[in-house]
């Protein structure tokens, strides 16, 4: 990870496998950001997007997408990210806000700017863990915009596979107070063993106060929505077989677990926030969302 051309480049972390997926998110907040109805803007999204040879010829307006909402790809699967960054905006907000939580560690960071986007309490520190060249490729894009961080930002670069936990503590996390964790599209690619180590891992590091959000796949086999429409669009528009990246093993119970240490845990469809905003996806037949699972989870004071 540290050849000559990711260092003269710094868009070798985003242009293959998993990390070709944020491209594929930043453009659907893209669109999100400029639709009239908006449920989340991201003004830098568009930026990365453009930024990158791999993706400098996707959309990033509905008007660029010749069948508009009917394209299962920047239609229905790009409104899912743009209801799913709202939705983990709110909680990430509501937990620094509300509850003190003003440590936020977003884990699998990818092309998130919440640090510069979201109007963050004083004292907010934001930890950004992923690898290198994700976070190199950013740091170019933001650079070149210019754009400041509304909280102080803390960028780690260290693969989820290595020892993020220490990583993590020497760059100033505090054990000792309360802190808003977020694996928003990760788990899902990580196999079974290392997203029970990374849950542990956050319960051991949170104090009472804390609070967790995650996305889960409850799907018994993945392979059963092969044909779905958005997985057959996102491979054949972008390249992208998601079910390839996939880890398909069966998933833990990671909300039974955290329950099982104490912390109260919610867990809920994306389709029950399509209906409290009023737009979003709604269930459809051979649907590759049927599976999708957000879940929130709290970690009381003593």
């Amino acid at each position: 990870m540290v050849g000559t051309a990711h260092r003269n480049t710094g868009v070798e972390g985003v242009e293959g496998g998993v990390g070709l997926t944020a491209l594929m998110v930043a453009a659907a907040r893209a669109i999100e950001t400029h639709r009239h109805d908006s449920l989340a803007r991201d003004v830098y999204a568009e930026h990365f997007v453009l930024a990158a040879p791999a993706s400098a010829g996707w959309p990033v307006r509905m008007r660029q997408v010749p069948d508009g909402d009917a394209n299962p790809l920047w239609g229905r699967f790009a409104r899912y990210f743009g209801l799913r960054t709202r939705v983990l905006d709110d909680f990430l907000l509501r937990s620094a806000h509300m509850r003190g939580a003003l440590q936020v560690v977003l884990l699998g960071a990818g092309l998130d700017s919440r640090a510069f986007r979201l109007d963050w309490p004083s004292g907010c520190v934001v930890f950004e863990i992923d690898r290198e060249g994700v976070l190199e490729f950013k740091h170019k894009v933001l650079d070149g915009l210019s754009a400041a961080p509304k909280a102080a930002r803390v960028p780690i670069p260290v693969d989820l596979r290595a020892d993020w936990v220490t990583a993590l503590t020497d760059a100033g996390f505090d054990t000792a107070a309360p802190s808003v964790w977020l694996a928003e599209g990760l788990l899902f690619y990580l196999p079974n063993a290392a997203e029970t180590y990374l849950i542990e891992a956050i319960d051991r590091l949170s104090a009472g106060g804390s609070a967790l959000a995650f996305e889960v796949k409850l799907d018994k086999d993945l392979l059963e929505y092969r044909d779905s429409p958005l997985y057959t669009a996102t491979k054949h528009q972008i390249g992208i077989d998601l079910l390839n990246l996939f880890a398909r093993e069966p998933r833990p119970d990671s909300a039974g677990d955290l329950a099982g240490k104490g912390w109260s845990t919610s867990v809920h469809t994306p389709f029950d926030f399509t209906h409290r905003h009023g737009r979003g996806p709604l269930p459809e037949e051979n649907d590759a969302l049927a599976g999708n699972r957000w879940v929130f989870a709290d970690k009381p004071r003593p």
